[in-house]
């Protein structure tokens, strides 16, 4: 019997749909769904009122952000110029390359490529990336300054190549006068690291110079202005569109007049002939400084946008050292200029009376001791009282005066004159030099002091060290009969608005002389250098009385136990000085000129200060309304005057410190025993 197919039975019996159950299998899948469908409309919703409400404003903000830019705007730096309006530093219009790092994916291959289109030195690349340090990423930091026009057009045309790499115009800063004025204006230079390491960079937004030495260092408060800002509308590529709105322009500095006159700076520096030294030059009535000439000198234009290595490296291993600001930071002996000093102290301490003679002989001793210090004249002056000590320049009369004194009292009496200490001028990294004293000496060497080193004190030798600054200050109380004026280089500003402002002037201060008396026989001591002593001869047919004083050191290396001249030459052994005012009964000008290499103090200083004078006081007798006088030249010396070697301190200028003594010895004596002194 056959059984039947069981594919065919399942197939005649299929069961029956329940629709009742599959509507309610739908229903429940179709809100399960509804509800997911709506669970995700209301996350939607909320997300959407989180970013639309919640957090619109930060959004929003930086939505625009993308699409517009707070740009700062440098302001313009102020101007400089002399008393009479000469620019002396001014603004000039020049382009930059400037590169915003967020917009560089390979900054090195930049770089390489862009070095192909504008010549980047080795000094460029390591200035932008120590500059990229200091900024945010969308900063742009400067890459070249001052390109030329060849190489703005070179990359105008290859500009698609390299986004976020922009010309940028800009002011950069222009030094015309040049050498004359770079060691007292100064100059700026790119902002480094340690700048901004001090620098609020809000205040300096957008600025990539500041001033680095001279009045541009120390006046940067007020030259640098306030930064402004703008807003700009800018594309994807954060190229700008348009300006939509300033929010703020930028402050120019304030325009500086200083107390310098750029024409007696020209004659001054022009009198040196190139020799090296340094002139100051001060108004004695209220401490003007009307020239300071450091010889010599540099271009301070190339350190403003960089100067590069190989530049900056022979400056700095020039023999005549141009870097070096003489006028605050040379060291020289002082030499016989000391000697108006020492002598108006013994007459303050009751010492000296101004009939009081000493007896020169050629030697003096030490009571008790046999090492004998020598004067200028074989064989002495005689009898002098201090008017012919001063005017003959007698060492005799001073290791007297010294000796009585004795250290302590001398160093009290030189330090009212501004010795040992720096004047406060406007300028930053003036020198303070070397007063001789017992504290000096004890923290400098862990010595004691020895009688032989006060004598020698007295006439300007030994430890001293002064700056020309320091010793046209003193002269500059001198001439004002002991009254203290600090010296200072700005006279006046002018601000955006073109009014002129007068800073205050400093509070007065008493006379460092205390018994006036006293100055009326260093004034005569000092005319009478000029009419009969060391420097006879040189202000002939000069139409004012002029009192000064010469000073001659000669240069000497101490090698073994005995003294060396540095040079054989006359012209080269001495580093000589003079120091002047006039008119003598009423002082308008104090100056003092000091040559690292001459004959003396006479023959090569005086000569430039007679050029000083004269380019100087016939010019005030014009603002007076008398007649203005013919310019004189200097006069030479007097025939058979032409003086022989002299010297009057011992000092080896190359180094600027004064020739240290044997320590193991009692008596200081570092004079050679043959020439002392002063020579005409």
């Amino acid at each position: 019997m056959q059984r039947p197919n069981r594919s065919r039975v399942a197939r005649r019996f299929r069961p029956l749909k329940e629709g009742r159950h599959e509507a309610a299998q739908f229903r429940r899948r179709a809100l399960t769904g509804f509800l997911i469908i709506v669970a995700c409309l209301m996350a939607l919703s909320s997300r959407f009122r989180y970013l639309q409400v919640t957090q619109h404003d930060e959004f929003s903000a930086r939505s625009e952000a993308n699409r517009v830019l707070t740009r700062p705007l440098a302001p313009a730096r102020g101007l400089i110029y002399d008393r009479n309006g000469v620019l002396l530093a001014e603004n000039v219009a020049a382009f930059r390359l400037e590169v915003t790092p967020e917009q560089v994916k390979d900054m090195p291959a930049l770089l390489a490529r862009l070095g192909d289109i504008v010549p980047l030195g080795d000094d460029d690349i390591a200035r932008f990336n120590a500059l990229r340090k200091g900024k945010r990423s969308y900063q742009g930091v400067p890459l070249r300054l001052k390109l030329s026009e060849e190489e703005i057009a070179k990359f105008s045309i290859n500009r698609w190549a390299f986004p976020g790499v922009e010309v940028v115009p800009y002011l950069t800063r222009s030094y015309p006068l040049g050498e004359e004025f770079a060691h007292t204006v100064g100059y700026v230079g790119r902002i480094d690291v340690d700048d901004q390491s001090r620098l609020d960079k809000g205040d300096y937004a957008g600025t990539t110079h500041i001033g680095k030495t001279g009045i541009e260092r120390y006046y940067e408060d007020r030259l640098h202005g306030e930064v402004g800002y703008e807003k700009v509308e800018v594309n994807a590529d954060h190229r700008p569109l348009r300006v939509l709105a300033d929010r703020g322009a930028p402050v120019p500095g304030e325009n500086l007049y200083l107390t310098i006159d750029a024409h007696l700076q020209e004659v001054a520096e022009a009198a040196f002939e190139g020799r090296a030294g340094a002139a100051v030059v001060i108004d004695p009535r209220n401490g003007e400084v009307l020239a300071m000439v450091s010889v010599p000198s540099f271009d301070p234009n190339p350190f403003v946008n960089g100067i590069g290595g190989a530049d900056y490296a022979a400056l700095l291993a020039a023999p005549d050292k141009p870097l070096l600001n003489r006028i605050l930071r040379g060291g020289y002996a002082p030499g016989s200029t000391m000697k108006p000093f020492v002598g108006l102290g013994g007459l303050e301490l009751g010492l000296r009376r101004p009939s009081d003679t000493v007896l020169s002989t050629g030697e003096f001793f030490i009571p008790g001791q046999s090492r004998a210090y020598r004067d200028d004249k074989r064989g002495g002056q005689g009898r002098v009282d201090l008017v012919q000590a001063i005017a003959q320049s007698v060492n005799t009369y001073f290791y007297s005066l010294a000796l009585d004194m004795g250290i302590d009292r001398f160093s009290d009496v030189m330090s009212r004159f501004g010795f040992g200490k720096p004047t406060g001028i406007d300028l930053i990294g003036e020198g303070g030099g070397v007063l001789p004293s017992r504290a000096w000496k004890r923290a400098r060497y862990n010595q004691t002091w020895y009688p032989g080193e006060t004598v020698i004190a007295g006439i300007g030798q030994g430890y001293w060290v002064v700056t020309p600054l320091q010793l046209a200050n003193a002269m500059a109380m001198v001439a004002n009969r002991g009254v203290p004026h600090t010296p200072h280089l700005l006279l006046k500003t002018q601000n955006v608005h073109g009014t002129m402002q007068t800073p205050p002037a400093p509070a007065a201060r008493a006379s460092v002389i205390h018994k006036p008396d006293n100055w009326l026989p260093i004034e005569q001591g000092m005319i009478a250098v000029v009419d009969t002593g060391t420097a006879r001869g040189i202000f002939n047919g000069f139409p004012y009385v002029v009192a000064g004083k010469t000073g001659t050191a000669e240069r000497y290396s101490r090698k073994d136990e005995t003294w060396t001249s540095i040079s054989s030459s006359p012209i080269e052994r001495h580093q000589v000085l003079f120091e002047a005012f006039a008119p003598a009964e009423s002082a308008r000008i104090a100056v003092i000129v000091a040559l690292e290499a001459g004959r003396s103090g006479a023959h090569d200083a005086a000569p430039i200060v007679r050029k000083i004078l004269d380019a100087w006081l016939p010019g005030d007798r014009e603002s007076q309304g008398l007649p203005a006088l013919p310019s004189v030249g200097a006069s030479p010396l007097p025939a058979g005057d032409d003086p022989a070697p002299a010297l009057d301190a011992a000092a080896d200028t190359d180094t600027g410190v004064a020739n240290e003594p044997e320590p193991t010895d009692p008596v200081i004596d570092p004079v050679p025993q043959n020439v002392t002194g002063d020579h005409p």
